[in-house]
């Protein structure tokens, strides 16, 4: 049976104007993120440039413009106030209209206007921009070397906002008042840092100290570099956390960061100072950039971008354990830029932390849980009243995927193609949270927050929900979760006293990629990750679902086995491999396992059954590679996709072996991948260890393609892909190839993270979908 047509409107387009005779008005509205992004500013200096007469003002998260003159120059104010809007703004043009009142001589911007529902909207935390970065170089600039330094086009946002309206006294600079000269450019209509709310300089602004030392500004600046380049691991406090750093050429220092740190093989961040035209001349030397990777390092989000590594480079192999890829990034901050720019070399920049928690934002914290890792803490005194962690991209099909929501890239505010009844928080899942405020068509997804399970992830997540809500001025009413009971954000749903929804886990991620493929109309939607609790009790995490958002059926899915020792085979892939051999009758390479796990497997004891694809890359890599423990999510699957590329990219990947897929139906009509072939192939020896890696992603691949091709007579008309097992390059670009055969057109996740840090946002539309059949334009 078919599933009911779910299209996606477009957004409307802007009303057109009337004509204008000489010397008439004209109003415009617009909405967007027009807020603290120094757009009233702009359109000051645009009318005044123009000769044009009126006024602006902010309207409850819109604004207000009246302009008079020429209609030549009208029309050319109605282009470029949406064309050359400032970088951070993303205005929308509501409406326009002719006016007859009269207008005075000159231009004013007004004070705010009152009234009407607030359409607010929260700025991310931007980087420095390069006005802002030719003064801090200026020996003659009164912020020469000022690492706070600021405009209205950067700076910290999100990360410095208490409440709204978006005033200074309203953020952590309130405890900072203005110098005179800084005053002066901040009421100063033409300058840019007129409201810049984060403004400052040496005079009057937040500065650095060296804990222990006695130094402080320019002193502990000096200070920090020399320890970097003597080999030091340092702490350093930036927009939204600390990051340790050291340097990243000095094989001894990495090695004492990972020791302390207790991190073996996760891979590190590099922070590189900028360098030749386009700043990337460093970075080159490290990676190979395709243009979409360069375009994203250089973007205003400033994330951390995936890149292949190149041979021979200066970096020690202790950053990246078994990964042909390096997290690069620019620096963001002024504080980055001179730390780079004067040790002059890369620097690993990793998030301090307690693994898995949110990015530490105090001094108190840093000294508790960083003074053991760290040779010294670079402190400052801006507070950060809400951890913000580096963004994560990686670059898939030629197009820049989210994999980490953080600063720059979040709070980030989406449309929902329904209207809500009521205002609704979202919790995520367990692992790489992130929560989605939602209300009328609105959702907001918050930066990442991290793994749940301790005291402080609890904290910083109730906090973060606390925070939505009043920076937005909404009060939920109701709260979606997953399913899975034992969560901890499930059970901070239940006990939310507030009626409550819970949404399959794989249900919410097909909804995710479908909301963001914006082309409605049944999907069939692959949603395959390490595990989620599926429908029947058991762990799901290699399905098929079929029809769009609210009207989801599980059409197929892999075969399942069963995982001795449960939880643990996620962190010792020789588990997974275990079980998954036994469940076909095959014996286990040596080492042999306990046999106590053997007859615990037997007895079904703490062994549950699963269909998860994560978990199957797991078994594939323990029998190809001989891995049997890892340190962190995903090592096992990560290592085995660089072992795969290596075959590729010798042009030898089709010496290796090769299970075509076999599909079978269950009794309830679910279609399955038997996989039973391809782990018998990867116990034999043919081929090399690369040519067997890829050859498994390659059967994984048509595994999809084939599926697809069964399903084909259900009627939909494109393929999703989603799920952190999706953040593999190599399977999603065979799966595309495979499926393009097939004439089927394949959606990815993009804004949102694919992995469970897009559970919140695909859990709210799930919730739409499900409660909503009204559709808004």
């Amino acid at each position: 049976m078919s599933t009911p047509r779910r299209s996606v409107p477009s957004a409307p387009e802007p009303a057109r104007p009337e004509p204008l005779a000489r010397g008439a008005a004209r109003r415009l509205r617009l909405d967007g993120h027009v807020q603290g992004v120094g757009f009233r500013p702009f359109v000051y200096r645009l009318a005044r440039s123009l000769e044009l007469s009126g006024s602006v003002r902010n309207l409850q998260g819109e604004v207000e413009i009246i302009v008079t003159g020429s209609p030549a120059a009208l029309d050319r104010f109605t282009r470029e106030v949406i064309r050359s809007a400032p970088p951070l703004a993303r205005p929308h043009l509501l409406d326009v209209q002719a006016v007859s009142a009269p207008v005075a001589a000159g231009f004013a911007i007004l004070e705010s206007g009152t009234g009407g529902p607030a359409r607010v909207f929260v700025p991310p935390d931007a980087f420095t921009c390069p006005e802002c970065l030719a003064e801090l170089t200026d020996p003659a600039d009164r912020r020469h070397r000022y690492p706070f330094i600021n405009c209205t086009q950067c700076g910290p946002r999100y990360t410095l906002i208490e409440s709204l309206p978006y005033d200074r006294v309203n953020t952590s600079m309130s405890a900072f008042p203005l110098c005179p000269s800084c005053e002066a450019q901040y009421r100063d209509p033409l300058n840019r840092r007129f409201h810049a709310e984060p403004v400052a300089c040496p005079e009057c602004g937040p500065s650095l100290w060296l804990e222990g030392e006695g130094l402080r500004g320019e002193a502990a600046l000096e200070r920090t570099v020399g320890l970097l380049l003597a080999g030091a691991v340092v702490a350093v406090k930036g927009v939204g956390g600390y990051h340790l750093l050291c340097d990243a050429t000095q094989e001894s220092a990495v090695a004492r960061l990972r020791e302390r740190k207790r991190r073996p093989h996760k891979p590190l961040a590099v922070l590189f100072p900028m360098a030749g035209p386009d700043g990337l001349e460093r970075v080159r030397r490290e990676v190979r950039l395709s243009k979409t990777e360069a375009a994203a390092l250089v973007s205003p989000a400033r994330p951390i971008v995936l890149a292949r590594r190149r041979a021979g480079g200066t970096l020690t192999s202790l950053i990246a354990p078994g990964l042909k890829e390096l997290g690069v990034l620019l620096p963001y901050s002024p504080l980055h830029h001179l730390l780079a720019q004067e040790a002059g070399r890369p620097l690993v920049a990793t998030s301090g932390n307690v693994s898995g928690e949110p990015v530490i934002t105090d001094e108190e914290s840093a000294r508790a849980h960083l003074g053991d890792v760290a040779d010294a803490l670079l402190h400052h005194d801006r507070p950060i009243v809400r951890p913000a962690d580096d963004s994560v991209v990686r670059c898939v099909l030629g197009r820049p995927r989210t994999v980490r929501l953080g600063r720059g890239l979040a709070p980030i505010e989406l449309t929902l193609p329904w209207r809500l009844e009521r205002p609704v928080i979202a919790t995520g899942g367990h692992l790489k949270v992130t929560v989605a405020l939602a209300w009328e068509n609105r959702v907001v997804i918050s930066p990442h927050v991290g793994d749940m399970g301790s005291a402080r992830s609890a904290r910083v997540f109730e906090q973060v929900v606390g925070d939505l809500q009043r920076l937005y001025g909404v009060r939920v009413e109701e709260v979606v979760c997953d399913a899975h009971p034992d969560y901890a954000t499930s059970r901070w749903a239940r006990e939310c006293a507030l009626p409550l929804t819970r949404i399959p886990h794989h249900e919410a991620h097909a909804s995710a990629v479908a909301a963001q493929s914006g082309t409605g109309g049944p999907m069939l939607v692959f949603a395959w990750d390490g595990a989620g609790l599926g429908e029947d009790g058991t762990l799901w995490g290699g399905e098929a679902f079929l029809g769009a958002p609210g009207h989801w059926r599980r059409v197929a899915s892999l075969r399942p086995f069963r995982l001795p020792g449960g939880e643990r085979a996620a962190r010792e892939p020789w588990r997974c491999a275990a079980g998954a051999c036994w469940q076909i009758g095959a014996a286990v390479p040596d080492p042999q396992p306990d046999p106590l796990v053997r007859q615990a497997w037997i007895a079904r004891l703490n062994a549950p059954r699963t269909s998860a694809a994560g978990r199957l890359f797991d078994a594939a890599a323990a029998l190809i590679t001989g891995v049997r423990e890892t340190s962190y999510e995903g090592q096992a699957a990560m290592q085995l996709e660089a072992l795969a590329r290596t075959a590729r990219g010798a042009g030898c990947e089709k010496d290796g072996t090769h299970a075509p897929p076999r599909l079978y139906a269950e009794p309830d009509g679910v279609l399955r991948f038997d996989w039973q072939a391809l782990i018998e192939r990867l116990l034999g020896s043919q081929g090399t260890r690369a040519q067997r890696a890829f050859a498994f992603h390659r059967a994984m691949a048509e595994a999809v393609a084939a599926t697809a091709r069964a399903l084909r007579p259900h009627g939909f008309t494109e393929v999703g892909l989603t799920g952190g097992v999706f953040q593999n390059v190599l399977l999603t670009e065979l799966a595309h190839e495979a499926l393009l055969a097939e004439g089927l057109p394949v959606r990815l996740c993009e804004q949102i993270p694919c992995n469970d840090g897009g559970l919140s946002y695909g859990q709210v539309v799930e919730y739409a979908a499900r409660t909503q059949g009204e559709r808004t334009c």
